[in-house]
């Protein structure tokens, strides 16, 4: 059987993150890529320039549309924008029953725009966090999902994902991407307790989109039937691969995206 993955995320216009990103990542891992796309970005390498959110009642309809006849094997959130996206993605993840759902709860893109409504967050640490077999945040999204200042440290970071997990997620990886250090340490907290991911720091500003295609390669490893562990294994050495090899594309004046056919493409 094909494996499917769902994503429900935003449209960026440059193709570098969200919808298109995480649809590259599914393909470069052989996993079909279902969509309900919950904003259109106009953006770029260099930042957003207007956002125009989709209705909630078209993102239930879309996850639906999905549900009721695709054979979706696992699911990612991404920029979800608003309360009543958040709502109606919640509702929405109702017709998936036993999928296992991959929360990256982005709010701020790496230009610093922001893409998540301030009452959102409370419904993504309250109600959809509960629903993560995974949650993601970055070191500024946990600080933010806390109340909290920004981890200093890997201790502070493990502290962190322990009580971001204390909110319902059944596990938590928070990421170390923005970290200034010469390895790249992720810390993942789970039932089992904490673990440390660790990866080369590769030199290069083209990180538009690490993020998105962390979340989608879990999810897409989900789909094909990994555990949590291996499935996080595989995407942090295809993410960080794909930084790698980020400087072998020449897109935009700004951050270019990551190269997720980095396997294929010769040149």
């Amino acid at each position: 059987m094909t494996p499917i993955a769902l994503t429900i995320a935003g449209s960026d216009s440059s193709g570098g993150a969200g919808i298109q990103a995480d649809l590259r990542t599914f393909a470069a891992l052989g996993v079909h890529g279902a969509t309900a796309i919950t904003a259109l970005t106009a953006q770029n390498t260099m930042g957003v320039e207007a956002v125009q959110l989709s209705p909630p009642d078209f993102v239930l309809a879309q996850m639906r549309a999905v549900a009721h006849d695709l054979n979706v094997g696992g699911i990612k959130t991404g920029m979800l924008g608003s309360l009543g996206i958040v709502e109606a993605v919640i509702e929405g993840l109702q017709d998936f029953p036993g999928i296992p759902v991959v929360v990256d709860p982005v709010m701020v893109a790496q230009s610093g725009d922001v893409l998540l409504e301030e009452d959102a967050i409370d419904a993504i640490r309250a109600r959809l966090m509960p629903l993560a077999v995974l949650v993601t945040p970055n070191m500024p999204e946990a600080a933010q999902l806390l109340g909290e200042p920004i981890a200093r440290n890997e201790n502070e970071m493990a502290a962190q994902a322990k009580r971001l997990r204390e909110l319902g997620a059944a596990a938590v990886l928070l990421k170390g991407g923005h970290a200034r250090t010469p390895l790249s340490v992720d810390i993942l907290v789970d039932a089992e307790g904490t673990h440390r991911l660790e990866a080369p720091r590769i030199p290069t500003r083209n990180t538009h989109g690490t993020g998105c295609t962390l979340s989608a390669s879990i999810a897409a490893e989900l789909a094909k039937g990994a555990l949590l562990h291996e499935a996080i294994k595989t995407a942090k050495a295809y993410v960080t691969a794909a930084i790698a090899a980020a400087d072998q594309l020449h897109i935009g004046k700004g951050r270019g995206p990551v190269h997720h056919f980095h396997k294929w493409w010769t040149s």
